[in-house]
């Protein structure tokens, strides 16, 4: 119900009421909302003020819009802590979802010349270059890119690369891996994220560039991943010093 007579400006309301029967399960994943007339009318209140509310609720992550088609629930963001380090099929795992790649190309490139700064390697040396969509329940979650030195990471196979990368580092060749600094920043979707990631042009995306390091300190890997920003969220966990 909507309170005219509340200091709470009515848009406001009709959020969170939208957000209480989607976070209730009263309003599930992919559920198709009124349209804006429909609420305007149930509410008596203009047209103009449902549409706030519904965008920013878009803006959230809550709904989403399909042009011609109307305003949906979204499904619920994957959210990630950015504590320890794991694989994404680890992550996935954990969230008890099936993770799965779909392999793009995988390669023995020659190292440019940053890739070779970011490993420690010589220029043109031998180097893996795996491109893949990460999946979670066969929803692509994540356009990624990896780069690894071919001569610290012998034996790398398509089969391999298809089930855990990290696994196979630690548990088959024996390396530790140790620490990695990564950077993420909001982007707008390429054509090829659009393509791959199955979202509509000028979707936002979550860019994350990561730098992994074995105990020693060698440089393991580059890796660039693009996720879906309707299907991910990160959190950090911050204590004042």
């Amino acid at each position: 119900m909507i309170d005219k007579s509340s200091p709470l400006p009515i848009y406001y309301q009709i959020e969170e009421q939208l957000k209480k029967q989607i976070e209730n399960g009263e309003l599930k994943p992919n559920d198709s909302l009124p349209s804006e007339r429909e609420f305007a009318e149930r509410f008596e209140i203009s047209r103009m003020t449902v549409r706030q509310a519904i965008n920013n609720l878009v803006n959230d992550g809550y709904l989403y819009r399909q042009k011609g088609r109307g305003t949906f629930v979204s499904e619920k963001k994957l959210e990630q802590q950015l504590v320890g380090l794991t694989s994404f099929t680890e992550d996935m795992k954990a969230r008890g979802m099936v993770p799965s790649s779909k392999l793009l190309s995988f390669e023995i490139i020659a190292a440019s010349e940053k890739i070779a700064e970011q490993l420690h390697i010589s220029l043109h040396a031998p180097v893996y270059e795996i491109k893949r969509i990460r999946l979670a329940d066969d929803v692509p979650m994540a356009l990624e890119s990896v780069y690894v030195s071919a001569n610290l990471v012998k034996g790398l196979t398509e089969s391999i690369v298809n089930d855990s990368l990290y696994r196979y580092i630690e548990e088959e060749l024996g390396l530790k891996i140790g620490e990695a600094n990564q950077t993420l920043e909001s982007i707008l979707a390429s054509e090829t994220e659009v393509k791959h990631l199955r979202i509509s042009s000028y979707s936002p995306v979550l860019l994350i560039q990561r730098n992994t390091y074995l105990q020693d300190g060698t440089p393991l890997e580059v890796v660039k991943s693009s996720y879906r920003a309707d299907r991910y969220k990160f959190t950090i966990n911050m204590t004042r010093s």
